[in-house]
């Protein structure tokens, strides 16, 4: 078996207020977007080869079995390696870090913030590739 791809599905009480920080701050795209009456029930971001999904609680509860109701139980965390943390950092100004910059002992340089809904992401490069 290969893995062609993964991909994040992150569960939210509302959409809206994630799209600003993937489309506008981070450049990625919206390709799939599923409107649950006036708001949207569900959309994928896409940025290259980097894709990540975002889903209302509402629009699960009326999708999937009822099994999957415990992945209400808390954030995700996501771990995104990028080829330019400063850059990464820039857009990221105005936006409280939950984990400032650093270098970790496995030799990458990072950081983490929250997005609108409370997921974690943390940011990292290479620390020998990060300041060329």
């Amino acid at each position: 078996m290969n893995v062609n791809r993964i991909t994040p599905v992150l569960l939210v009480n509302k959409i809206e207020p994630v799209l600003h920080f993937w489309v506008d701050r981070l450049g990625f795209t919206k390709t799939i977007e599923v409107p649950d009456g006036s708001e949207l029930g569900f959309v994928a971001l896409q940025k290259g080869g980097a894709e990540v999904m975002y889903q209302t609680y509402a629009s699960v509860e009326k999708d999937a079995p009822p099994s999957m109701v415990a992945a209400r139980k808390g954030p995700t965390y996501l771990y995104m390696e990028v080829d330019n943390l400063d850059a990464a950092l820039a857009s990221m100004t105005d936006v409280a870090k939950v984990m400032p910059e650093r270098t970790a002992f496995y030799g990458m340089r990072e950081f983490a913030v929250q997005d609108p809904e409370g997921h974690f992401i943390t940011f990292a490069q290479r620390a020998t590739l990060s300041r060329q």
